[in-house]
């Protein structure tokens, strides 16, 4: 009984992620040329992924201070350019070092 509960539900979110793929290809069959809609769409990945990854950053550490210390050096050094992989470390070294600080 159980097995075919699960599979019931693996079938019906299957099937709503693929109607979510593919209902934009369904119903956009010509070019978007409105550069309003354009704009939009653009950044749409990037504000959900900022809203997504911002309440996680601050409830990701023992304190609120750690997390907004990592917070800042992540900002800082985004803001000067630098890559995803020297701000990620950097990060969670603000962090580490902020948490043996603070204990």
């Amino acid at each position: 009984m159980i097995n075919k509960t699960v599979f019931l539900y693996t079938l019906v979110m299957a099937g709503v992620t693929y109607l979510l793929r593919a209902a934009p290809i369904l119903i956009f069959q010509k070019k978007i040329e409105n550069t309003f809609i354009q704009s939009f769409l653009f950044y749409v990945p990037y504000a959900v992924l900022a809203a997504m990854t911002f309440p996680a950053i601050l409830e990701s550490t023992r304190s609120g201070l750690s997390a907004a210390a990592g917070l800042l050096i992540a900002l800082i050094l985004g803001w000067r350019g630098k890559g995803l992989l020297t701000v990620a470390l950097a990060a969670c070294a603000a962090v580490y070092l902020v948490e043996l600080i603070i204990l």
